[in-house]
Order: structure tokens, then C-alpha cells, then sequence
């Protein structure tokens, strides 16, 4: 899914491309996709992009009217929503992407959700999972986005103060509040294996447990990692449009590197799967040579279940 580093470049790329410019169209394949039905999703048709924004993972363009389509077509790319009374708000959840195409573009037949044409180009909507879970809305008003936010801080914002407040609000693993979208706006699954992993910290400990040097290490390393990866996205992307957005990527620590040797201590990268998500993490570096127990094979292997990385390598040579 992709995350707040991900979803700024997004935003700093469509402000480039089309801010300012006419939406003429939007072509819609799935009809899935659209959440809304009031105001309806052709209000947009012929309005200006007046601005590009983030809330969490959400992106968000403002439309206005366009008085002069010539005039908008050649307009600088707004950068806040003072002229903006209409919102398209898209969510492209696991598999959804955006892809900048020539103007005109056909909608993919397998994976394309919508198609949203401009003069000089069409920004075209896929989601490569049968599970078709990226959603769109149309709401009118600057208050109508309030209900798309969950209320999470902004990690890179946020002081230590109140982001020690937000992680002991509820008793979670470090884990889950890293995730939790009322707790920390914009991080996800990829980027907390690698910020837990950055600040040494297993991604099971409770919150309750934690200590205000466990939590000042966890916001460093929120901090550090969310920058190091938009600076790396956009020197990426450049000019061009992000058309290779993943969340496994080879310069990453931990995450998606299951029996990878650990870039700081060498140890394998170990897995633990729930639910539909899995958390990457280095026994080494995060919770003593400890192995966290998976839930699934754990419960399978009941006391054969290794309980170090040292009982894992006999297990693995005998």
C-alpha cells in the first residue's frame, strides 16, 4: 500500500502535472470504484485542479470552476485549496495505482479502474488484485474531508511530547500504533518493519512497557526513515511521474527480506504472518536473538518451536 512517502511524491508530482489544469473528463470502467453519489462524479468535468493535498494515505484534489480553460491550462500548480469547493478523494489501498499516459489513453481492460483526461496528458487508475479495494469520492466543501481523517499525528510534525502522548494513549505492540491511522497519519506496513528496525525495537513490545528512551529512539527513527525514503522517491522520479510505486524495495532493512541477511548484524530476517499483513524484523538487532513465536507455526509446533536464532541454526543442521 503505498505510504506517506509514497503518497508525497504522488502529491508533488500531480501538483506539477496537473494543477492548474482542466479535467475534462473522467472515464470510469469499474463501478466499484466511485463511493459517493452526491454530488455526482461529472460535477468535475470541466472544473480547474485548484490544489493537491494528502490526508494519511488519501489523496485529495480540489476542483474550482474554470473560467478560462486557456487561462487555468497555463496557470502555475496551486499549492493550497482557498479556490477549491468540490474534492475528489481517492484512496488506492494495496494495489492501486496512478500512471501519467498520453491524452486519451484507453483504461486497461484487466486491472483499469477510471481514466481521468487533461489536454496534455490522461491520468490513468489501475489495481492489479482481484479484490477491488481502492475507492473514490466527490464531496463538496473543505469540511467534507474531515470525515476522511482518522485524526493520527503527522510523524514528521509531531514533537516528542505529543508523540509520546499518542503511543501510550492505548495500550498497543509498537507495531499496530505505528500503523494505526488514529495514532500516526501515513505509515503502513512496509515503512513500520523499517522505522522498528531503524530504532532497534521489537515490534511486539507493548506500549505500556515502553520507556521514554524506547520512545524518543521509535520517533528518531519514524522520522529518519519517512525522509530518507522521499528524498530517495523523488531523486527516483525527478521530473517523470512515481510509475514504479511498491513496498518491497531492494534498498530496504527488513521488509519484504525474509531469510536475507540483516544489513547491520548479518542475522537472517525473520517473518512473522497475521492476518493479511506480516511483520519483518531482525532477531539480531530487535529483540535479543529472540525469536517471536509466528502464530500459525508456533501453534502448529507447540514446544518444537525454536525460541532463539541459535535453536533455529541447530534446527536448520540437523
Amino acid at each position: 500500500m503505498p505510504e506517506l512517502p509514497d503518497v508525497t511524491v504522488y502529491v508533488e508530482r500531480l501538483r506539477a502535472h496537473v494543477g492548474g489544469r482542466v479535467l475534462r473528463r473522467v472515464r470510469m470502467r469499474s463501478a466499484f470504484l466511485l463511493r459517493s453519489v452526491d454530488p455526482p462524479l461529472s460535477a468535475v468535468d470541466g472544473r480547474v485542479v485548484r490544489s493537491v493535498e494528502r490526508i494519511g494515505k488519501r489523496l485529495v484534489l480540489g476542483f474550482g470552476d474554470a473560467e478560462d480553460g486557456a487561462a487555468a491550462h497555463d496557470a502555475p500548480a496551486p499549492d493550497d485549496a482557498s479556490d477549491a469547493d468540490l474534492f475528489l478523494v481517492l484512496h488506492l489501498m494495496i494495489a492501486g495505482r496512478l500512471r501519467w499516459k498520453a491524452p486519451g489513453a484507453a483504461v486497461p481492460g484487466k486491472v483499469g479502474l477510471a481514466a481521468f483526461d487533461f489536454d496534455d496528458g490522461t491520468l490513468v487508475l489501475t489495481e492489479a488484485s482481484p479484490k477491488k479495494r481502492a475507492s473514490l469520492h466527490v464531496v463538496r466543501g473543505r469540511q467534507a474531508l474531515a470525515a476522511f481523517d482518522r485524526g493520527g499525528l503527522e510523524p514528521l510534525d509531531a514533537s516528542p511530547a505529543a508523540f509520546a502522548a499518542a503511543l501510550r494513549r492505548e495500550n498497543h505492540t509498537f507495531k499496530r500504533a505505528l500503523t494505526d491511522p488514529r495514532v500516526l497519519s501515513g505509515v503502513g506496513n512496509a515503512y513500520s518493519d523499517e522505522i522498528l528496525h531503524r530504532a532497534r525495537l521489537s515490534p511486539f513490545k507493548r506500549t505500556a512497557d515502553a520507556t521514554d528512551d524506547d520512545l524518543e529512539r521509535l520517533r528518531v527513527a519514524t522520522v529518519e526513515v519517512l525522509v530518507e525514503w522521499t528524498d530517495a522517491l523523488r531523486a527516483e522520479v525527478g521530473r517523470g511521474f512515481p510509475d514504479k510505486v511498491t513496498a518491497f524495495r531492494p534498498g530496504m532493512a527488513v521488509h519484504g527480506k525474509y531469510g536475507e541477511p540483516c544489513p547491520v548484524c548479518g542475522a537472517p530476517v525473520q517473518r512473522i504472518l497475521y492476518a493479511e499483513n506480516e511483520a519483518n524484523y531482525c532477531a539480531g538487532c530487535q529483540t535479543g536473538g529472540k525469536l517471536l513465536a509466528d502464530r500459525v507455526l508456533s501453534r502448529l509446533m507447540k514446544d518444537d518451536w525454536p525460541r532463539t536464532l541459535e535453536e533455529l541454526e541447530d534446527r536448520k543442521r540437523g
